[in-house]
């Protein structure tokens, strides 16, 4: 298991890597002119904070069964997202980047995010759509942009933005290659060894062909590797008004 890891970081910038077609990490473009106070839900290893401004109080929020276990986590605060040990309308923005599919109601952490969140304050939430079942046993649900967009509105959030990530063959193609590495992992370890050259040689050809086919052929919206919103709260009554979609 471990020399299948030490493999996969080696290649992980290549076509050879079974995640190659997911790409870089994605940070929302309004997120880095974000200002004041910003709490991340799921901070992880805190990578976001180095694309925030110098004027922000970054503040970093982790569950401590997936944070330590999974993401090597050094958060400001290790707590639950569905019991924010934050004050009604304390932040001026909240990031829950990959962190609903972890949490056992997710609408319950979606209006925990909009007490915290002052009005006129922006949320910033994906999570993936098409992926495998992954840290196990703390991956519960996958939305689609409509129940992603229900658990927003009924928590009193406006939509801003809920857009889809990946072309439809990306996803196809990412489901393919982790479908192939995760069944050459789950083998007899004689057995790992000999397919492993094989698996490489596949992933490849799948990486390679679906990435120039996304480039050319026409996309479907119903298949994408994730869902991204920006969410906004609205500003009270005489306070500025109220923003639309």
């Amino acid at each position: 298991m471990s020399s299948l890891r030490d493999l996969a970081r080696l290649v992980r910038s290549t076509p050879l890597h079974p995640q190659w077609l997911l790409g870089r990490r994605q940070v929302p473009f309004s997120l880095r002119s974000a200002k004041g106070r910003i709490l991340d839900v799921g901070a992880a290893d805190r990578w976001i904070a180095s694309h925030l401004g110098n004027d922000v109080d970054y503040v970093a929020l982790d569950y401590p069964a997936t944070g330590n276990q999974f993401y090597a986590a050094r958060p400001d605060i290790f707590a639950d997202a569905c019991a924010l040990p934050v004050t009604d309308a304390a932040v001026d923005g909240v990031v829950c980047l990959e962190v609903i599919e972890h949490v056992p109601d997710p609408g319950l952490a979606v209006r925990e995010i909009a007490r915290v969140l002052r009005p006129g304050g922006s949320a910033w939430i994906s999570m993936p759509f098409l992926y495998p079942v992954h840290n196990e046993p703390f991956d519960f649900q996958r939305y689609t942009r409509y129940g992603l967009r229900r658990d927003a509105e009924r928590a009193g959030l406006q939509v801003v933005e809920l857009r889809r990530s990946g072309h439809a063959l990306r996803a196809a193609g990412l489901m393919t290659c982790l479908a192939i590495a995760g069944g050459v992992n789950g083998c007899h370890p004689l057995l790992r060894i000999l397919l492993l050259p094989l698996a490489l040689l596949m992933i490849c050809l799948v990486n390679v062909t679906c990435w120039a086919l996304a480039a050319c052929w026409p996309d479907w919206p119903n298949a994408s590797m994730g869902h991204h919103a920006e969410l906004r709260k609205p500003m009270a009554e005489g306070e500025g008004g109220v923003l639309t979609d």
